[in-house]
């Protein structure tokens, strides 16, 4: 009976939590709570801390969550390479490329020189700690991103490709920390890391990624064009399409990050150009019918399944939360890692940039999201050698940013972006 019982109420947690996300969008979108705090105070609740249903830890489930948070960022990156309908040449990509090449590699350095020279760290753990709380989080970014393929602002385009970007570039960093500590080869003078975990893992991603975004788009657009078949199957396109990008990327020892954000943007691209070349002609009209239908299509259904993932993915940090070894260097590092380190990444980032305004850049800088991504990193790196002398460190100040930027995110979202768009819609 009490198997049952405990069974049921998982359940009945799990219900409220989705019934919670359906009316989120309405009821929650004037005021200054997210529904990321929520599903965090959910997670709490089920934990040691609460009713004790589950008390999961990273020292004894580390592989489990390591998987599960890889599965979540995902379906969280191909849904934000869905929402990109820009091609590769418009000039809106140059601020997300720089927040996610130089604003990257500006806040490794700092959090590095952090690690070094105040944290007491060797430069490996402390390079690692960059890889690991570089990256800003696609999961828990959703109020900030793209709204939908039509949306041209620029602040939201530019977190939506810095999220999906910097979530695989933030790879080499990780691989060279683990090198440095000595649990990762490197070779003499970096040479390895350049040649395979630099240039061959980043090109192999992102080719295969576009490749397979590019071809099934195409085929299955051919498909229902000229024979009216692969129709209805939209479900199984975006998941076939994830899994076959991400596992041929690490098959062939490149970033499966990186290809799952390249194939939904590849794939979005193939239904926008689609759209851009048909003609007034009637069955060209229907080819691009068919090509609006299937991208609304997947990235209806990618949407909802990154919801379920940022539900279960939050839910889990707050499980997680009473096995942290809390250190106290948290207090200062939290406010100095958003209020001074994401600050100067951007400014050095976007240096000089004509395309986002002074208020955009603003928000940008506060916007830097940590989340489900860091908790990836994390566990990746302790199922892969890090040295257990480390690991309270690092653990500690990755939970205390992540769970800092819940909250402190979550309650800014809603009146900073409300006025932005006040602001927007009176200059425009």
């Amino acid at each position: 009976m009490l198997g049952t019982m405990t069974f049921a109420l998982w359940l009945a947690i799990g219900g409220a939590l989705l019934v919670l996300t359906a009316l989120g969008g309405s009821m929650l979108s004037r005021m200054p709570v997210s529904t990321s705090m929520l599903y965090l105070l959910a997670g709490l609740a089920v934990g040691p801390l609460g009713l004790a249903l589950a008390a999961p830890s990273l020292d004894q489930h580390s592989r489990l969550i390591e998987h599960l948070t890889e599965v979540i960022v995902l379906l969280s990156l191909f849904t934000s390479g869905l929402k990109m309908s820009v091609g590769l040449s418009d000039k809106r990509w140059f601020p997300p490329l720089r927040l996610a090449l130089v604003s990257m590699l500006v806040t490794v350095a700092l959090i590095t020189c952090v690690g070094v020279w105040v944290l007491g760290l060797p430069l490996g753990a402390a390079v690692l700690l960059g890889g690991i709380l570089a990256p800003t989080d696609p999961v828990l970014a959703t109020e900030v991103q793209v709204e939908h393929p039509a949306d041209r602002d620029q602040l939201r385009f530019s977190l939506t490709g810095e999220g999906g970007l910097n979530d695989g570039t933030a790879f080499p960093v990780v691989m060279l920390g683990l090198g440095l500590l000595g649990v990762h080869e490197i070779g003499e003078w970096g040479w390895r890391w350049w040649a395979v975990d630099v240039l061959w893992a980043t090109l192999v991603g992102v080719g295969i990624g576009a490749a397979l975004g590019i071809w099934l788009g195409r085929l299955v657009l051919h498909l229902r064009h000229h024979h009216r078949v692969a129709e209805g199957y939209e479900n199984f396109l975006a998941l076939g399409l994830i899994g076959l990008s991400y596992g041929l990327a690490v098959l062939a020892y490149g970033y499966g990050f990186l290809a799952v954000f390249a194939a939904g943007l590849a794939l979005r691209y193939t239904a926008q150009e689609r759209t851009t070349m048909a003609s007034a002609t009637e069955t060209a009209a229907q080819g691009d019918a068919a090509a609006a239908e299937m991208a609304h299509a997947v990235t209806s259904f990618n949407e909802q399944l990154d919801r379920i993932g940022e539900i279960v993915g939050v839910a889990v940090v707050g499980m997680l939360l009473w096995a942290v070894p809390w250190d106290a260097a948290a207090w200062w590092f939290v406010p100095l890692m958003l209020l001074a380190v994401r600050p100067i990444s951007v400014i050095v980032g976007l240096a000089g940039s004509k395309r986002t305004s002074r208020t955009q850049r603003g928000l940008i800088a506060w916007f830097g999201i940590r989340g489900i991504g860091s908790l990836y990193y994390l566990s990746y790196a302790i199922n892969h050698g890090l040295p257990a002398a480390h690991v309270p460190t690092l653990t500690a100040l990755t939970f205390a940013v992540v769970v800092s930027s819940i909250v402190l995110h979550g309650v800014s979202v809603t009146p900073l972006m409300a006025r932005y768009r006040r602001r927007r819609g009176r200059s425009g």
